[in-house]
C-alpha cells in the first residue's frame, strides 16, 4: 500500500475553545450519487452528537453532489474540532460505505483569523458557502435557501434555520446562553414505575 500525502495542520491549540473552521470534505474520486434526503437527515443526526459532544455550534452547512462544507464554531474552552471531525468522519465512513463510497483521507481546514472573526466577515463567510449551489448551478441565481441539502445546526436549538430573517440574531443568544451556561443541564430526575416522588 503506497503511503498517502498528508495535509498540514495548524497547532492542536487552533482547533479548541471559540475556533471558527471553514471544513471541506470530499469525496474519494469525487464520487456522487450518494446525496438524497435519507443520507442529509442522517447526516444532520451524526453531526449533532459530534457537535454535542466537541461542544461546538455549525452556523451553515452545505452538502454538494461530490463534497461537503461545514463551519463550525468552538462553543466552550473544552471545544476541541479536530476530535469532533475525527468523530463525525469515522461514523460517515461508516454509513457511506455500504454504498460504497467513502471520504478523502483527510478534510481541509481554514482557521478563520482574528481579523476573519469579526461579526461581518463570518456572515459573508457563510453566505459566500451557502451560495455553492447557485455557482454549481444546482439552483437558480439567489434560490441557495430552496437548496434541500444545507443547513445549520446548534445543539439543543432544532428551530434554527439558517435562511430566516433573524437567523443571526438568534444563532448569537442561542451559543452565547450555551457559553454561559454549558450543553448539560440538570434534570429532576424522574422516579422509576411505582417509585413515589
Amino acid at each position: 500500500m503506497s503511503k498517502r500525502d498528508h495535509l498540514r495542520r495548524l497547532d492542536a491549540n487552533a482547533y479548541r475553545g471559540n475556533a471558527v473552521v471553514h471544513w471541506t470534505m470530499t469525496m474519494r474520486d469525487r464520487r456522487t450519487g450518494w446525496l438524497d434526503a435519507m443520507f442529509y437527515y442522517h447526516f444532520r443526526e451524526l453531526l449533532t452528537h459530534s457537535l454535542f459532544r466537541y461542544a461546538i455550534a455549525c452556523p451553515i452547512f452545505c452538502l454538494m453532489p461530490d463534497h461537503m462544507h461545514l463551519i463550525w464554531i468552538g462553543i466552550l474552552d473544552s471545544s476541541d474540532q479536530k476530535l469532533a471531525m475525527k468523530h463525525l468522519r469515522t461514523r460517515l465512513n461508516q454509513s457511506l460505505r455500504k454504498i460504497d463510497v467513502e471520504l478523502q483521507d483527510q478534510p481541509y481546514d481554514h482557521v478563520l483569523r482574528p481579523e476573519e472573526r469579526n461579526e461581518t466577515a463570518i456572515v459573508e463567510t457563510c453566505d459566500y458557502l451557502a451560495r455553492n449551489p447557485e455557482r454549481a448551478e444546482l439552483v437558480p441565481l439567489d434560490g441557495y435557501a430552496e437548496y434541500p441539502y444545507s443547513g445549520c445546526l446548534v445543539p439543543g436549538y432544532p428551530e434554527l434555520k439558517p435562511f430566516q430573517p433573524d437567523f443571526w440574531t438568534r444563532f448569537d443568544r442561542a451559543t452565547s446562553y450555551l457559553r454561559k451556561n454549558g450543553l448539560v443541564v440538570e434534570f429532576a430526575r424522574i422516579p422509576e414505575a411505582g417509585e413515589s416522588e
